[in-house]
């Protein structure tokens, strides 16, 4: 198969002057030597991941049942999805020469026909062939590519049965999938993946598919920030009491915005790529000053891990091949890069920054779904527009508070500090409840010099999907700081109280979001015949964080307000006196005081881990006692 380049991204030139583009031939023809840094960085990276995937994959011909696959240092399952490792194997095989990375490719793709390939051309999330197939268009994208880029440097026997394969798995998502069959996820990314399998294969029906689902997915973006929507059981379910729809933005970022941009760039669809550039400015407002994606409010939080989503791709591509149009969508590529080499070791690509140090094995799954973009973007290198981290994220020069309508969202910022403060009421599933923060809740506290502080979880950590989560270590402890309370057992809590509203205001130097909560159950119940009603006030100035947290009801049950922050075991601790303690970072000293007695949850070890999203954290708790209002302070020297 003759080399081309799939998107041709320099064919931009007829996109239309609503779109600043000029310029961007001449940008690709000389990269800049900071774009050349981040060419070094993810071929380096993608080099590192490459051979830590090889160290895990199983050769063991006597046993087909696992026989190629990767194994995974942390499930006890081997990951159907493990066949993606096709592309970025021989992408690593075409440019180093190297055969055990042809050997690695032949050897998933060995894998997946002996035990996740069905008869309908899907393959399946698990060996077992009534799992979920909707991931056959992942796999599908991997192996087009691979087949694409890559596959002059296949025997031909071979790269016959791999297109031959590849058709199967096209007519397959072809005949399947709809734009409202399940997740946006799907459907979005099956946009880009049938025009591409549609162009590999000469298939115009394919092509064609694939233009209907992009005129379609035109309809799933929301009102007011244009966030794509449909992260929910069925993409087209109900709104929410406040009628917001379902919106997660690790699923968006990492996955689908990426098909689309792909999908509108190739076919120069002006009018997609409007709504796109809009939507991925408003994404954008959600990545901290580290490169990390806040999706402590989304709802399939579940897979937060800080970096991304666990199972998703990466932002890379999206952010990357629009850098034109915002210079800061490049910053967003490079630091998000940065932030996943931070959380690499030995290979393999660990679920969030404390991980590491924690001692918690990685998940494979990370590593053979990242990998995927990075080669994609070296493969579209010389089309690509100038990518670097000169130009400021939103957020690190952000000041002020602002409101996403769409979320009941509100991202406040003054000095070093950055926060998010969560009112949003969609629901992943409306009948099991996987909690991300709301109800009021602070789902992230941010500070320049000293990074994350607060980070939220699920409120119990449920495994929503036992085959891409990973089994929570020790005792589930919530990371999300909240007022609580428990009665005969049953814990109460305003993270359960998604009516709960949130106002704010920026005066003098300070900002301040009051919400006005409800403590209830895990059932929406309101606890009865003891304080439920209160108020919780964030306020932010350049100095200091405050929370106040009061009541005008009667206080009846040990009520308590519950602080975590984020710190790895190996920061000092010091307790100054019962109401102050301190925390030695590397680059400050983290100070927390309280008008009441600070103390530690009980504790298995010297932390808490949480899964969600990745971290070790110190649960602090303050006991309104006599009190009816709680005044903490957070300070960073």
């Amino acid at each position: 198969m003759k080399r081309r380049n799939f998107l041709q991204l320099s064919t931009l030139a007829g996109v239309g002057l609503s779109l600043p583009i000029a310029g961007l031939l001449n940008a690709c023809e000389n990269h800049p030597e900071h774009s050349i840094e981040f060419k070094n960085l993810i071929t380096g990276l993608l080099k590192d991941w490459s051979d830590g995937m090889l160290k895990v994959q199983i050769n063991n011909p006597s046993n087909l049942e696992e026989h190629g696959a990767l194994g995974c240092p942390s499930c006890s399952h081997i990951h159907g999805r493990c066949m993606d490792a096709v592309y970025p194997f021989l992408y690593m095989a075409d440019k180093t020469g190297d055969e055990k990375y042809v050997e690695g490719a032949k050897l998933v793709m060995t894998w997946a026909e002996n035990n996740v390939s069905q008869e309908s051309g899907a393959w399946t999330v698990i060996r077992n062939p009534k799992s979920w197939k909707g991931i056959t268009v992942f796999g599908a994208i991997a192996l087009a590519e691979a087949l694409h880029y890559h596959g002059h440097v296949l025997d031909d026997e071979t790269h016959a049965a791999w297109t031959n394969r590849l058709e199967r798995a096209g007519q397959y998502i072809y005949d399947t999938f709809t734009i409202d069959f399940t997740n946006i996820n799907y459907p979005g990314t099956a946009v880009y993946g049938l025009n591409l399998i549609g162009n590999v294969l000469n298939r115009e029906d394919f092509k064609a598919k694939s233009k209907t689902l992009a005129s379609e997915v035109k309809a799933y973006f929301t009102p007011n920030e244009g966030l794509l929507f449909g992260e929910c059981k069925k993409s087209s379910s109900k709104l929410s009491e406040k009628g917001l729809h379902g919106v997660d933005l690790g699923y968006n970022v990492e996955e689908t915005l990426n098909s689309l941009v792909m999908y509108a760039l190739k076919e120069k669809d002006e009018e997609l790529l409007q709504i796109l550039t809009k939507s991925l400015n408003s994404h954008l407002e959600f990545m901290l000053p580290d490169g990390a994606w806040d999706n402590s409010w989304g709802n399939r939080m579940y897979k937060w891990s800080y970096w991304g989503s666990r199972t998703c791709d990466g932002s890379q591509p999206a952010f990357g091949m629009m850098s034109h149009i915002n210079p800061a969508f490049g910053t967003a590529a490079v630091k998000n890069t940065e932030l996943l080499q931070r959380c690499t070791a030995d290979g393999l690509i660990h679920g969030g920054p404390g991980f590491i140090e924690a001692g918690i094995p990685p998940c494979v799954h990370h590593t053979f779904t990242h990998a995927k973009p990075l080669a994609a973007l070296l493969d579209h290198w010389d089309h690509l527009p100038e990518i670097n981290a000169n130009a400021a994220l939103p957020r690190t020069a952000a000041d002020g508070v602002k409101h996403f309508k769409d979320l009941d969202v509100y991202l406040f910022a003054r000095g070093d500090w950055r926060g998010t403060v969560s009112a949003y009421d969609a629901e992943y599933h409306y009948k099991n409840d996987y909690r991300q923060a709301s109800g009021g809740a602070l789902g992230v506290l941010y500070h320049n010099k000293v990074g994350l502080l607060c980070a939220a979880s699920m409120a119990k950590y449920e495994m929503v999907e036992k085959n891409n989560q990973q089994i929570q270590p020790g005792k589930d402890v919530c990371l999300t700081p909240r007022v609580e309370v428990f009665k005969d057992d049953v814990w109460y809590t305003n993270l359960y109280d998604l009516p709960a509203t949130v106002v704010s205001k920026d005066q003098n130097g300070t900002i301040e979001l009051l919400a006005d909560v409800k403590l209830k159950n895990v059932d929406r119940e309101e606890v009865t015949e003891t304080a439920s009603a209160f108020n919780i006030a964030y306020n932010c100035t350049v100095d200091k964080t405050e929370i106040t947290v009061s009541t005008k009801q009667a206080i009846k049950a040990q009520t308590t307000f519950v602080l975590p922050i984020v710190s790895p075991a190996s920061e000092v601790v010091t307790n100054i006196s019962e109401n102050e303690i301190t925390i030695q970072k590397p680059e400050g000293l983290v100070t927390v005081k309280a008008n009441a007695p600070i103390k530690i949850k009980a504790l298995e070890g010297k932390r808490t881990f949480n899964m969600v999203p990745g971290v070790e954290a110190l649960p602090f708790e303050i006991f309104f006692e006599h009190k009816k209002e709680l005044k903490i302070s957070i300070v960073v020297s």
